[in-house]
């Protein structure tokens, strides 16, 4: 007996919860933040975990939104092998997501034929900035891709880049492996059949867990 009258056995199994306590706070953060599905129904990431997710923000009328296509492509290439998309539509960058979710998740079914998981649309940057993109953000500040192009464009259309570790526009990509920390951060024209990011996620859907 411990000299607060407990059992061994007993201060072993509170000493285990502890650490298993700990390790959850460690390395569940972002799949733990509460989020809502298009149809309104709340939940969070952690009905994806132990698989690997590519959380993208995503817009219906941005010069990036044909990456849906390949998106979905990529979700039923990979999902017998525990991959998952997730989407989140966000206004943020030139108001090109103004639907309601409604509206969204027609758009996307009919004009793209998709079945990834699509989520509530947010604010992926800004002082509103939904709590799921700020543990992504501060979890994984630096993006993969040269963004200079891009951000070049924006400033020639008008629009004034976001600072860095911000988002920068629509269709962003952030990779999550199998313990549920951030893996990789890319660009928004790195297209989801770009070789970098299909090796990630390759790399990311065999490693062990």
């Amino acid at each position: 007996m411990s000299k607060y009258g407990l059992s061994k056995q007993l201060l072993r199994r509170l000493l285990e919860r502890c650490e298993n306590l700990i390790f959850m706070s460690e390395i569940m953060p972002i799949l733990g933040v509460p989020v809502e599905r298009i149809d309104g129904t709340p939940t969070s990431l952690a009905e994806h975990k132990g698989k690997v997710l590519l959380i993208v923000n995503v817009a219906s009328q941005c010069g990036f939104t044909p990456q849906y296509a390949a998106l979905e492509t990529l979700y039923e290439t990979n999902r017998e092998k525990g991959f998952v998309v997730c989407g989140f539509p966000a206004n943020d960058f030139g108001a090109q997501e103004p639907g309601s979710d409604d509206e969204i998740l027609s758009f996307c079914e009919t004009s793209f034929g998709v079945k990834f998981p699509m989520y509530s649309k947010i604010a992926v940057t800004g002082v509103e900035r939904h709590p799921l993109y700020n543990a992504l953000v501060q979890s994984t500040p630096e993006t993969t891709g040269d963004t200079a192009e891009l951000r070049q464009h924006l400033v020639e259309f008008g629009v004034e880049p976001t600072s860095p570790p911000e988002v920068l526009w629509n269709f962003e990509k952030f990779l999550i492996g199998r313990d549920g920390n951030v893996v990789a951060r890319f660009a928004p024209d790195i297209v989801p059949d770009d070789p970098m990011l299909r090796d990630a996620i390759e790399a990311e859907i065999n490693r062990s867990f």
